[in-house]
């Protein structure tokens, strides 16, 4: 007899790679299905139905992305420190994928429209989320003086953010890493700027 949390947790891994490399709409049931080797009705079973699943994998993918940088990021003593542990995340990303299929934030991003209310919500948790791990990061610089205190946070932070997932996709565009080394050492003179 299966385990039930078992086989859920294999149709939310094996349906997370497909929506991350397909995309969630393009991805079928029987997609899953297949890739899975379970039937309709015992994906159903778990999932109230397709949006359910697509929002348990994002949600997945995202549990995933964090573990990944905040274990680097524990690692590190100070701000300089945790944001290269950042930068090295996003710069290894083009050679050792935690997924394949790319960012699953910049792809939900692209892909969440009015069409898909469920993967907006779900992304706009995952932005909201490295929004907040890294308004963290900042605080903790600025109490320990590690960086200046009159810098404006949350103008950092979308820098930061638009910067690496923009270099992301451009690299995955490209097929190799030049656009998100450029962004990475930009951002390293940025953090150079701010520390003391």
């Amino acid at each position: 007899m299966r385990n039930p949390e078992a086989t859920k947790e294999l149709i939310i891994l094996k349906s997370a790679d497909l929506f991350n490399t397909q995309g969630y709409k393009a991805t079928s049931l029987s997609d899953i299905t297949k890739a899975t080797g379970f039937t309709k009705g015992a994906i159903y079973r778990h999932f109230e139905n397709k949006e359910d699943l697509e929002r348990q994998a994002l949600h997945s993918l995202s549990k995933r992305m964090f573990k990944e940088i905040s274990t680097s990021i524990k690692a590190a003593t100070n701000f300089q420190e945790k944001m290269e542990a950042i930068f090295i995340f996003f710069e290894g990303y083009m050679e050792t994928p935690l997924y394949q299929g790319g960012c699953p934030l910049l792809n939900a991003a692209i892909e969440s429209d009015d069409a898909n209310p469920i993967i907006k919500e779900q992304a706009l948790v995952m932005l909201s989320r490295l929004k907040e791990s890294m308004h963290i990061l900042f605080q903790n610089g600025i109490k320990n003086n590690q960086i200046k205190s009159t810098i404006a946070i949350d103008y950092y932070i979308t820098i930061f953010i638009a910067i690496l997932e923009g270099g992301i996709m451009m690299s995955r565009l490209e097929n190799n890493k030049t656009a998100i080394t450029h962004a990475i050492n930009h951002l390293r003179n940025l953090v150079k700027e701010i520390v003391i």
